[in-house]
């Protein structure tokens, strides 16, 4: 294990989980991540009082449900963390676990990359900007959001739980990625609508090749275009359903060392940057119940709250 990986496992435990030497620590991780996982586990038996390390089966989809057996051990520690190779945030089993009042860090697609980047941002830097976007948003009727790649649509934001995700949880029952940096809402359901150009990069696909056009009618949907990865999109929702084409949520990236290299985890934390997810969004207060979530980044765009220029061509005007 590199010496900067150890100093990374122990920030993400410290300082960003906050873990404490009464608290006992599940570490949930599989195959493809584990060089993670073991990292994060052997700083976690220095830290926690318990520590305990699980490897799974890799996950076909983000937001798949994990098995049985691990889902009932999450909500029977302090604090969970998971390095995985496919999200768990938005799954049941997180969602009862942060019920039972577990702290709850999850970490798709991690690398040692991103571990060792984005954990040295200032993490009172991303809470100051998280709080004043989210104050802004709480009093915000209508996002309008565009850019100069094509994108023009419009979301409700009106009566919607506003979330910071800083990547620090220190209460109980807080969750959220690590690390992180966005501020993000599920949609009002049935009102979003106009055309997103998606530029950056797609969860489970990566780095777009070429952008990707996403026809959106009354909160779904309607047409993807834009060569084999919009095919591919095109399919994953197709394979869970209608209302995997629904609008889920619309978030900002507030992390100042997050770049764009194709792991949504990263991608979607990027300063400068939006996503619209579609499919699941019951974890952010919405009502869209199926077992996908796939977040879509758009570059350097342009946003407005109720007709307030915030954001201009990747540049933050507050």
């Amino acid at each position: 294990m590199s010496s900067k990986l150890e100093k990374s496992a122990t920030l993400a435990l410290k300082d960003y989980m906050c873990i404490t030497e009464d608290e006992t620590l599940l570490v949930i991780t599989d195959p493809s991540t584990n060089d993670v996982g073991k990292a994060l586990f052997t700083a976690g038996l220095k830290i926690a009082k318990e520590a305990f390390y699980l490897e799974m089966r890799e996950r076909e989809i983000n937001g798949q449900e994990p098995p049985d057996s691990i889902a009932e051990l999450m909500q029977k520690v302090d604090v969970v963390i998971c390095p995985t190779a496919k999200s768990l945030t938005h799954t049941k089993a997180r969602i009862n676990a942060s019920k039972q009042g577990v702290r709850i860090g999850t970490m798709p697609g991690i690398t040692t990359g991103i571990m060792e980047r984005c954990f040295s941002a200032d993490p009172n830097q991303i809470i100051e900007l998280n709080e004043k976007l989210q104050k802004l948003l709480k009093a915000t009727r209508e996002v309008k959001l565009t850019s100069k790649a094509g994108t023009n649509a419009t979301f409700s934001a009106s009566g919607r739980r506003i979330i910071s995700s800083t990547g620090v949880l220190r209460n109980i029952g807080d969750s959220g990625n690590v690390p992180s940096g966005e501020v993000y809402f599920a949609p009002v359901e049935g009102v979003s609508n106009g055309i997103l150009v998606c530029d950056g990069s797609v969860s489970g696909i990566g780095l777009l090749e070429e952008p990707i056009t996403i026809e959106i009618v009354d909160g779904f949907a309607t047409k993807i275009t834009g060569g084999k990865q919009a095919k591919q999109l095109a399919d994953m929702l197709g394979k869970v359903g209608h209302y995997a084409h629904a609008v889920a949520e619309f978030g900002i990236g507030t992390n100042p060392k997050a770049k764009i290299n194709g792991l949504i985890l990263e991608d979607e934390k990027v300063l400068g940057t939006v996503h619209i997810a579609f499919g699941n969004n019951q974890s952010m207060g919405g009502n869209i119940n199926v077992p996908i979530h796939i977040d879509c980044v758009i570059k350097s765009p342009s946003f407005f709250f109720d007709g307030k220029e915030i954001m201009l061509d990747g540049k933050l005007k507050i």
